[in-house]
């Protein structure tokens, strides 16, 4: 009998936004595996560390995180068939995924060449786009709003059709695209109507009004906001400390 491939959401940072159900696999399974950069820690292992009982066999997928391309095919066959070779021998494999696994996220590579040959379960996680909102107390959409997810990397001239056919709108992947993107922003008039977080459920989160950053460039866990629902709102949005209070 072969083992079983979880795909598990972890939330986005905070380690205490782990589902039960996330949680009752992740302290149970033989093997966990986790994408990792080639210099630094593993921000997914860093969310379930506290967690983790110490036992288990680690299976690093070692991803460059940089510009330029690299051998992104041949990084996620070998780990999988790493991943295989467990499964194989009757061991159960939490793949541990920061946010949700299919939100944007790099599990999807796994579960397209694995789901097929083994039993696989995908547990949802609390995304980064849910718990910005609830870090800028408003509203990610509410009633009838269209709800779009623009990738900073896109044109302007994609973005700004994007933005504009939406009620609400999650730009995600800012970086260092982030001065273009506000520039757009601004000349659509949106400005006000737009919330900035960054490392949002971390200690070191920032949440702010757009127009109050002072940054040309913002880091890899950043988020624009940007919802019409009204004036009411958007007069309400102000900083906010990394508790979510006020400042």
């Amino acid at each position: 009998m072969t083992g079983k491939l979880y795909g598990l959401g972890l939330g986005p940072g905070d380690p205490e936004l782990l589902t039960l159900k996330a949680h009752r696999i992740l302290t149970s399974v033989p093997v966990i595996a986790y994408p990792a950069p080639d210099t630094g820690p593993s921000f997914a292992r860093q969310i379930a560390a506290p967690h983790l009982p110490g036992t288990q066999v680690e299976i690093p997928i070692v991803v460059p995180m940089r510009v330029e391309r690299f051998p992104a095919q041949e990084i996620y066959d070998e780990a999988a068939e790493a991943i295989a070779g467990r499964l194989e021998a009757g061991q159960d494999v939490a793949v541990l995924c920061e946010g949700d696994p299919f939100f944007f996220g790099s599990f999807m590579y796994l579960f397209e060449r694995l789901s097929g040959r083994f039993e696989t379960e995908v547990v949802p996680g609390v995304s980064s786009m849910m718990a910005a909102a609830a870090a800028l107390g408003r509203p990610l959409a509410a009633r009838n709003d269209v709800l779009s997810v623009v990738p900073g990397p896109l044109d302007d001239d994609i973005m700004r059709a994007r933005i504009e056919a939406a009620g609400a709108v999650a730009i995600i992947k800012v970086g260092r695209h982030f001065s273009r993107v506000r520039a757009l922003i601004r000349a659509m008039g949106l400005e006000a109507a737009a919330g900035y977080v960054e490392r949002v459920s971390l200690a070191e989160q920032r949440v702010l009004p757009l127009a109050e950053v002072g940054e040309d460039v913002a880091p890899y866990f950043s988020m624009i906001l940007i919802y019409k629902g009204g004036e009411g709102w958007n007069a309400g949005l102000s900083p906010r400390t990394s508790n979510g209070m006020p400042s």
